[in-house]
């Protein structure tokens, strides 16, 4: 068998560890030994297999680390080791590394350290899921420039911190960037605008598989509040999630240029000031999450030119006013969308929009102005009461000033 270049024993129970006499197969080129009851480590051997190009092993029992030789598999073009029970760094590369892989899944494992930094030598790579490890510190923003195919980007439940790089807005293909669940601060960059494969909605007529890879990638997409699978559709989506940080700052309204969007998901951060007005614009979203936030103000009414819009949550900000009511935004009946809101009135909360009710927004403009005016008397009345306070308590600015008026009215009796 040592001939043997396709071997696909998946969706089986296979059991107990993976034999080393399968090392022998030098010829192989595609393994696919997923969805079974693996166990065990990796053997040292499997750095043999010289010409293969794809290799799944995914949602298994395998333990361990990664073989040291990892990187020496420079044909492979597609390896997904997810959902198994791997732990420790990923190896780092040998000298004069050679990385063809298009698509690497490490997702739902034990991995830790820092962003592997053998990837910036990967730059043919499109799809790229590290999600459910222990990887920690900041995201690199050699990503933008070295890894320039990306279309698919999840970093989501590990440890990683600091701001989100703006240079990963040089990633011109990306279709879906998912940071979810980790410790990311800062704002989200205003340079996203820059991300031109989320601008237009996919066309299915040329979101086809390059004519010489057959193997259709897969990601795992928090999709209404469930985790779905999606392998073909993820061609023709396109989505952020952010969720679970701790972003502040504004939504920037260059978001809404990214009119391809089918879903926003920024909740559970601490993102303030209003929603974005342009937020219409986003002609193909069907899923915005914006809840648990410190958004204020009212929900701009352009979300009325939302179609597609399905799932909808702003719970918990501080929005007021009339929510918006027409078009697809009426079938969202479900109250607890807009819950945690003080000053939203209108369907379908059972707060009937009144004058006491919409005024608190109003209110809240005319106190400011008020309360402006408050601040600039009173610094003008305390700026007056310590001048003079100072005038009569220091000698020398006593006698001078008195000096000043003696000469002042001097000078008017002799115009008299």
């Amino acid at each position: 068998m040592r001939g043997l270049n396709d071997l696909r024993l998946y969706n089986n129970n296979l059991v107990g560890n993976i034999p080393h006499q399968l090392c022998r197969l030098i010829s192989i080129t595609v393994l696919d030994l997923s969805n079974n009851r693996l166990t065990g480590d990796l053997p040292d051997c499997w750095c043999n297999f010289q010409v293969l190009l794809f290799m799944d092993l995914s949602n298994n029992r395998l333990t361990g680390k990664l073989p040291d030789c990892w990187w020496s598999l420079e044909a492979l073009l597609f390896m997904d080791l997810s959902n198994n029970y791997f732990s420790s760094k990923i190896p780092a590369p040998v000298a004069n590394h050679n990385c063809s892989l298009r698509s690497l899944y490490l997702a739902g494992n034990g991995f830790g350290g820092a962003f592997p930094p053998v990837l910036e030598g990967c730059n043919s790579l499109s799809t790229l899921d590290i999600g459910n490890n222990m990887f920690f510190g900041v995201i690199p923003p050699w990503i933008g420039s070295q890894i320039p195919l990306l279309r698919i980007l999840s970093l989501r439940s590990n440890n990683f911190t600091g701001e989100i790089p703006p240079e990963l807005s040089r990633l011109s293909q990306l279709q879906l960037l998912d940071m979810a669940n980790n410790s990311l601060t800062g704002s989200i960059p205003v340079s996203f605008d820059n991300l031109t494969s989320m601008k237009h909605p996919r066309d299915p007529s040329t979101t086809g598989l390059l004519s010489d890879w057959k193997y259709n990638d897969r990601i795992d997409i928090i999709w209404k509040d469930k985790v779905q699978k999606f392998r073909r559709a993820i061609r023709l989506l396109a989505g952020i999630d952010l969720s679970d940080n701790l972003l502040s700052q504004c939504i920037p309204e260059e978001l809404t240029n990214l009119q391809g969007l089918r879903f926003l998901n920024l909740s559970r951060n601490h993102m303030s000031c209003r929603i974005p007005q342009g937020i219409g614009s986003l002609s193909f979203l069907e899923i915005l999450d914006l809840s648990s936030n410190q958004l204020f103000g009212n929900i701009p009414q352009s979300i009325t030119r939302l179609s597609g819009l399905n799932t909808l949550n702003v719970s918990n900000n501080l929005l007021s006013g009339k929510i918006p009511t027409g078009n697809q935004i009426q079938t969202l009946t479900d109250p607890s969308i807009y819950s945690n809101n003080s000053g939203l009135c209108g369907f379908p909360l059972n707060i009937s929009c009144t004058n006491t009710s919409i005024a608190p927004d109003e209110r809240n403009g005319e106190e400011e102005d008020h309360w402006m005016y408050y601040c600039v008397i009173a610094g003008i009345v305390s700026g007056l009461w310590l001048w003079f306070g100072m005038l009569f308590t220091i000698k020398s600015w006593r006698s001078g000033f008195l000096s000043f008026v003696d000469g002042m009215q001097c000078k008017i009796m002799k115009k008299l």
